[in-house]
């Protein structure tokens, strides 16, 4: 039997934190409490264990290791005092994957409208993979993939799906 064109895994054990302020008045701060420089528009940066994502003008997305989360969490509630900002753990309402191996760019093209092949080391791409929201950037070896718990199962069968044997796009 042929090999898949990707291995799909989840990854369980992660903290994620939205941060929502003012970039330009709070940046210098929220850098200094995550211990990452502020994203690029689209961007991420990360130091192996933790990323900090650009989601939007006035949000990022820190993802972190689980055991460090209630501590970033205080940091950044800190980081903010006396400016207009919301720091929330939705770690329970994501599902994060990865998605690694020789095609692991065929099955990001096969389910979102990216260029997965151009999507460069450190952009964040906020898009849809089929009928569900998610972001997705470069990890050593292929893609990580975040979207709704909501959407987990679903996820991760499209996932899984995509990377079934025989099924790699063509040469191009």
């Amino acid at each position: 039997m042929a090999d898949a064109l990707a291995a799909i895994a989840r990854v369980p054990g992660l903290g994620m934190i939205t941060i929502r302020a003012d970039l330009s008045r709070a940046g210098d701060a929220l850098a200094e409490a995550t211990g990452l420089a502020i994203p690029d528009v689209a961007g991420i940066t990360t130091d192996g264990s933790r990323s900090l994502g650009w989601m939007s003008p006035d949000e990022l997305l820190l993802i972190l290791p689980e055991a460090e989360r209630a501590d970033a969490q205080d940091a950044l509630t800190q980081a903010l005092m006396g400016d207009h900002g919301l720091v929330v753990d939705v770690s329970d309402a994501r599902a994060v994957f990865d998605v690694t191996g020789p095609h692991a760019a065929d099955i990001i093209a096969k389910l979102a409208p990216v260029d997965a092949l151009a999507l460069r080391q450190g952009q964040l791409r906020r898009t849809r993979v089929a009928q569900t929201a998610a972001a997705i950037w470069r990890i050593p070896g292929g893609f990580r993939v975040i979207g709704f718990r909501s959407t987990a199962d679903y996820l991760g069968l499209i996932l899984t799906n995509a990377a079934l044997p025989g099924s790699q796009l063509a040469p191009r």
